[in-house]
Order: structure tokens, then C-alpha cells, then sequence
């Protein structure tokens, strides 16, 4: 039996009915799930990471065969999976990355994504001029991608890039573009809160109420400069 039928019939026996139900109306019943907790999903592939993570090769296969099944839970593998194996991707790997980035697309999956493709850059800076690039697609979660792309990176963010992005997104209708905007300024205030104050007063005419309240969340706790 295969990896994927084997986890298959492990997340079958814990199955859980009347939990299934609530997660899959909470994604606004886009996607049929198992209803395990993630306690419970992670800790029926911990051992498969371990022996993949030993065996120093990403099974892309695998990750499909686990992307196309129609339960959640698969594609938190493949996250978790990608996530765990993140110092063996490279930047021919993307466009595999790609694929689970336009296909069952939803926040939980992109967000999920955003800095695994990010992290790249880390090893290849081919990935800066491509996130300018996704930045104006006309796919509105490649470009979520593309401006959380550097999430949690503290004094390692290249601001530069991130200006350049968020510019390319004003005017945008889109909740969840307007939303990752404000998510973006108001993680990098934690760490340089005069560059989001100076960001703000340059462009707050164009940008949304929803992008400005989100990236403003922190600064007033911080305090003034």
C-alpha cells in the first residue's frame, strides 16, 4: 500500500462526522473534510515527515495524489508537508507550488503557501522579481501570495520589494487583497514601526479603510518614534 492510502485509511478511522460538518460550513462548505482536529491530522503523518525529511527528496507524487483528494485535511498535508521539507525546495519547485496555489484555492491554503514560496528567496533572490510579478496578476490569491510573501521576517525584510508590491495592489475591491495589505504593514510595525508610520502618511489617500486599520493595529500601542 502507498503513502497516500495509507494515510488515506488512518484519517478514515478517525473520522469524525459532526466535526466534519462544522469545519466544512466554516469554509463556507467549499470543501468536504474528515473532521480531524490538528492535533489529531499532524500526528498521523509525524512519522511519514520524519522518514521523507531523512530521505532528503520532496515526493511530488505524493504531494498530488494528496492535493487532488477532495478532503481538507489532504492539502494541510501537502502544507505541512512542503513546510517540513522547506531547506530541500528550490526555485524550480514553484512551479509544482504553483499548481496547489491555483487549484482548491481559499485563505487557509494561500496562507498556508505565502512563505513557503517566500523562503525561497532566502536561497534563490529569483523569487524577489517573480513576487513583483504575481503582484499584478489577475488571479487576486496569487497576489495575496505575492504581498504576505515575507510575512514573520522581522529585521530580514526587504522593504523595497514589499513598497513595490503593496503599491501595485491599491485600488483593489477585493476584501481579501485589501486585507493582506494591512496584515503585511501591521506584522512588519512589530519590528519597524517609523517605516509603516512613513508608509501610512505617503499613501494612506489610496489605500482602503480596511488596509489602514489592519496595518494601524499595533502602532498606537507601540507608541510614537
Amino acid at each position: 500500500m502507498d503513502k497516500y492510502q495509507i494515510i488515506k485509511k488512518r484519517f478514515e478511522a478517525l473520522a469524525d462526522p459532526i466535526n466534519a460538518t462544522k469545519m466544512s460550513a466554516y469554509m463556507r462548505n467549499q470543501f468536504t473534510f474528515y473532521g480531524l482536529s490538528t492535533p489529531i491530522r499532524k500526528a498521523v503523518y509525524k512519522e511519514l515527515l520524519r522518514v521523507e525529511k531523512k530521505s532528503r527528496q520532496i515526493d511530488w507524487l505524493f504531494l498530488n495524489e494528496c492535493w487532488n483528494d477532495p478532503h481538507r485535511e489532504f492539502q494541510y498535508l501537502v502544507m505541512d508537508y512542503l513546510f517540513f521539507m522547506q531547506k530541500f525546495l528550490t526555485y524550480e519547485d514553484v512551479e509544482r507550488i504553483y499548481f496547489f496555489i491555483c487549484n482548491k484555492q481559499w485563505w487557509d491554503t494561500i496562507d498556508g503557501l505565502d512563505r513557503i514560496v517566500g523562503n525561497i528567496s532566502f536561497v534563490d533572490s529569483r523569487i524577489d522579481n517573480l513576487m513583483l510579478e504575481w503582484s499584478t496578476s489577475d488571479d487576486l490569491w496569487v497576489r495575496r501570495i505575492s504581498i504576505d510573501h515575507q510575512l514573520c521576517r522581522k529585521e530580514k525584510t526587504n522593504t523595497e520589494l514589499l513598497e513595490e508590491i503593496l503599491v501595485n495592489n491599491f485600488g483593489s475591491n477585493e476584501f481579501f487583497i485589501n486585507k493582506a495589505i494591512g496584515w503585511s504593514l501591521r506584522d512588519y510595525s512589530k519590528t519597524n514601526p517609523h517605516w509603516v508610520r512613513k508608509f501610512l502618511n505617503k499613501y494612506g489617500d489610496r489605500m482602503s479603510s480596511l488596509s489602514i486599520k489592519e496595518a494601524s493595529k499595533y502602532l498606537s500601542k507601540i507608541g510614537s518614534d
